[in-house]
């Protein structure tokens, strides 16, 4: 049996693929500290009597965010929280930029070469 969270129009399920082999593959590069939060997502699942390795437990926060996002769009967790890190990642850039501006030299456009 696999948990599955409700589709856009709540009829549908959107599943994870659960306990089978998988013939596609993806490679996510995590933070320590995002795979020690993991490993306490299992552990504490395991405390809870829902065994599953850290494979599953992606795949099925996957189904989820997916099945939230299709059926709430923008308003979904996972937009909102994309389009936060965007903006926060803009502004920094933006300041990073008018910092960069800000250290230049003066335009010495007045200056003559001699020759």
């Amino acid at each position: 049996m696999r948990p599955a969270a409700p589709g856009p129009d709540g009829g549908d399920q959107r599943r994870a693929s659960g306990r089978e082999k998988h013939t596609q593959k993806i490679t996510v590069y995590l933070s320590a500290e995002e795979l020690l939060d993991l490993e306490r997502a299992r552990l504490a699942l395991l405390r809870y009597g829902a065994a599953a390795d850290r494979g599953r437990i992606v795949r099925e926060a996957i189904a989820v965010l997916l099945a939230d996002l299709d059926a709430r769009g923008k308003d979904s967790l996972l937009a909102r929280r994309i389009a936060s890190a965007n903006k926060a990642a803009d502004a920094d850039a933006d300041e990073a930029a008018a910092a960069d501006e800000a250290s230049r030299p003066a335009d010495r456009g007045n200056a003559q070469s001699v020759g």
